[in-house]
């Protein structure tokens, strides 16, 4: 499994995807990556067949009118510490990669619930 980890979100993000054995690439990463736009960001998830991994609620609308793919995490936990953030991707990383193993094109996660569609 494959992700690109958003710009608003931790770079620490995508380095504990890569700790736990997954491909995952910060939009940092890329040559002016901050200010990669949303479309490009698509089209790299696209053709590398990544999950994007966001806090963007454009995502999810952009999902809404064309679906999948890209496929999207969509983080929705409002202001939280990287570790804080972490501790739940520590807590609840099995239960996302089974969402998407199991056929989900977008997983919401938050601080009370995993839901996938």
């Amino acid at each position: 499994m494959k992700f690109i980890v958003d710009t608003q979100l931790p770079p620490a993000l995508a380095k504990f995807l890569v700790e736990k054995g997954f491909d995952a690439i910060h939009t940092t990463f890329f040559a002016d990556g901050h200010l990669l736009q949303d479309t490009e960001i698509i089209h790299i998830a696209v053709e590398e067949n990544r999950i994007i991994a966001t806090k963007d609620s454009d995502f999810l609308d952009n999902y809404l009118l064309k679906g999948s793919p890209p496929k999207v995490l969509l983080l929705q936990f409002g202001n939280i510490s990287n570790k804080e953030l972490l501790q739940y991707f520590e807590n609840y990383l099995y239960k996302i990669i089974i969402a998407f193993e199991e056929g989900a094109e977008l997983v919401k996660f938050d601080r009370e619930s995993i839901i996938a569609y």
